[in-house]
């Protein structure tokens, strides 16, 4: 069966961990959320709201936001003053997910040469989510707290709809709950209201086609292993 734009759009999304410096134009951003503004929402509720993060703004979050990573490395109690105000991971993992995780993780780590005992290159390669992994483009998404679980579920078509968008402009993302646990520091910092909650980040711009961790790619389940058909 051929492969339609939309398609190939899809599977060539990818959680890039490496982009170039290269700008991206308002122009395009502003395409991209446009088109994704087009993504469903329970009775049209539309629920998102974004904060774009270029230049000294970026660049500003990236080090607050280092710094607290780096504290919580030096003093683990630390890690206390930074809290998820949702829960986005089970808390407790079982059967087969954790080992998706398991091996997601490790694959990843395998690749760049990151030991289970390499505290620092670990400790590294985290701090790269909080660095947009060097991507010129920062995004961050809030949800109105008095909004349902369902609006999360809304948030996924909108993000989906981002990073597919992106594609068609020659463009990567990569979608990152690790900003979460600094919402703290973020809200604040992009001037969200008290009523805002932050439901993730994204990185995005061109990626760095000579990068290792860019050759990274997550296996999936095969349709026959998550679909029941019923006549």
């Amino acid at each position: 069966m051929h492969a339609s734009p939309v398609d190939t759009a899809i599977e060539s999304r990818m959680s890039t961990r490496a982009f170039k410096a290269q700008p991206v134009e308002r122009a395009v951003l502003e395409q991209i959320l446009s088109v994704a503004s087009r993504a469903p929402s329970g009775t049209n509720c539309q629920p998102w709201r974004v904060y774009v993060l270029t230049g000294a703004s970026r660049d500003r979050l990236v080090e607050q936001v280092c710094a607290a990573h780096d504290a919580m490395r030096d003093d683990p109690a630390i890690a206390a003053q930074y809290v998820e105000e949702y829960d986005y991971y089970p808390q407790k993992w079982v059967s087969p997910y954790i080992d998706r995780r398991r091996e997601n993780g490790w694959g990843l780590y395998g690749l760049l040469g990151i030991g289970k005992t390499d505290k620092d290159k670990m400790h590294a390669q985290q701090q790269r989510n909080f660095r947009f992994f060097d991507a010129p483009v920062g995004l961050m998404f809030t949800v109105d707290r008095v909004m349902g679980r369902g609006s999360l579920v809304d948030y996924g078509a909108f993000l989906q709809s981002i990073m597919v968008a992106a594609r068609g402009h020659g463009l990567h993302t990569c979608p990152q709950a690790a900003w979460n646990g600094f919402s703290k520091i973020i809200l604040p910092h992009i001037g969200a209201q008290p009523h805002e909650m932050l439901v993730c980040g994204m990185s995005l711009g061109y990626a760095d086609t000579d990068a290792l961790v860019n050759t990274f790619r997550t296996p999936r389940v095969p349709v026959k292993d998550f679909t029941t058909w019923l006549d």
